[in-house]
């Protein structure tokens, strides 16, 4: 009989869920493809059984995009519900503040949207405490670097660009793109006139616009992720003549062609994925699976948090344990090809550790474009399925002045 007993809670135990809290921001565009996303990786893993018989239970928090509630959602995450890893946030100020709880904590906590710098550098600064974080998107200054290259294939050498005024939100993650900004345009052979940071809360963008149609630049070059529906509908009511091109985080969704009423036609913008572009065999079947299922295509960090379930997944089969530091320890050896590319994250010793690698063998970059209420790929042109196309407001003569 005590045989039998214990031989059942051995069982039991070891059919115990395998629990990763989401944190998120649920009213946003961005936001809310990382649950949506995490719950759809849960559902395939389980339905193959799961890791080693153990189910993935996704338990979910909204943090209304405030760096507080995240820190409350994540206590009750560690505390209350037993949560094994934090998939957290698309916003870096979020992550930031919650990267020191993970660290007091011992939780594996990986983000799916977050991009400055600042999230791996306060792991550089201090490993041995800081390590439980892991940088589960590009870098600001990968972002950078990645719209530049694509600034001077598409905007340089093909249209003759010449100029450039900076337009980015004044937040933890701009701060980086826009330094990577100011040093590699020029490098990529368009002078900047200006460089605009302007509130997150802004609602009437027409001084700014205004400004910069008086510096009369090629193009407008973007870092914008908490806001993009505004700007975009006012950008096109008040016919600017400047292309817009750069990081705009809400038009990586399809819902953001409904949200501006069809304002984002021309719009182009850096993302890791796209619709019908099939930079791994896994690529396309997530988006029209995610599309399926959801009715939208997934924004940006759907991808990488429904990549982040499975290679949790594989680290705790990895590590035979969810004990935390066996998983932060299988996680640095993640080697897994998902929906955007190669993952693998950068060591200790590295300048950006715990950041994924970027590069022509890893994740790298896509520019797509919204044309006639599509997202489009323009570039690199080996994956490319469609040419730059304007709206007849966009006068690009200038560019050749």
């Amino acid at each position: 009989m005590a045989l039998s007993s214990l031989l059942a809670l051995g069982s039991a135990q070891a059919a115990e869920p395998i629990k990763i809290g989401v944190i998120a921001e649920a009213a946003s565009i961005s936001g809310a493809a990382i649950p949506n996303a995490a719950q759809m990786a849960a559902d395939e893993i389980n339905a193959k059984g799961g890791v080693d018989g153990r189910m993935i239970q996704i338990v979910t928090y909204d943090d209304h995009s405030s760096s507080s509630d995240a820190v409350r959602a994540f206590q009750r995450a560690v505390s209350d519900d037993k949560v094994n890893a934090v998939i957290a946030s698309y916003v870096s100020e979020v992550v930031l503040a919650l990267e020191p709880w993970a660290a007091r904590l011992h939780m594996p906590m990986i983000t799916p949207g977050a991009a400055s710098n600042e999230i791996s550098q306060v792991i550089k600064k201090d490993y041995e405490h800081n390590k439980y974080t892991f940088h589960g998107y590009l870098t600001s200054a990968f972002l950078a670097a990645s719209v530049c290259d694509a600034a001077k294939d598409l905007l340089v050498n093909n249209l003759h660009m010449k100029s450039a005024v900076v337009m980015s939100e004044d937040a933890a993650w701009t701060t980086p793109l826009d330094a990577g900004y100011l040093e590699c345009l020029p490098k990529a052979g368009l002078k900047v006139l200006d460089h605009i940071r302007f509130s997150p809360d802004t609602t009437d963008f027409t001084p700014i616009f205004n400004k910069i149609e008086s510096e009369k630049p090629d193009v407008i070059v973007t870092g914008i992720a908490h806001v993009g529906v505004q700007p975009t509908v006012q950008w096109q009511s008040q016919q600017v003549p400047i292309p817009m091109f750069g990081i705009s985080a809400q038009a990586t969704s399809s819902t953001f062609w409904k949200d501006t009423n069809g304002s984002a036609d021309g719009v182009l913008f850096q993302t890791v994925s796209a619709p019908g572009v099939a930079l791994t065999p896994t690529a396309v079947p997530f988006t029209d699976n995610y599309t399926k299922r959801y009715g939208i295509t997934p924004a940006y960090c759907g991808n990488t948090a429904y990549d982040e379930v499975y290679y949790i997944a594989e680290a705790v089969k990895r590590a035979g344990s969810t004990d935390p530091d066996k998983l932060v320890a299988a996680l640095e050896k993640t080697d897994y090809v998902g929906t955007i590319g190669r993952v693998q994250f950068y060591g200790k010793d590295d300048a950006f550790p715990h950041a994924m690698k970027q590069g022509a063998d890893f994740v790298t970059g896509l520019l797509v474009q919204w044309q006639n209420g599509k997202q489009v790929t323009v570039w690199p042109t080996s994956v490319a399925n469609a040419k730059l196309a304007f709206p007849k407001f966009i006068k690009l003569q200038q560019a050749s002045n």
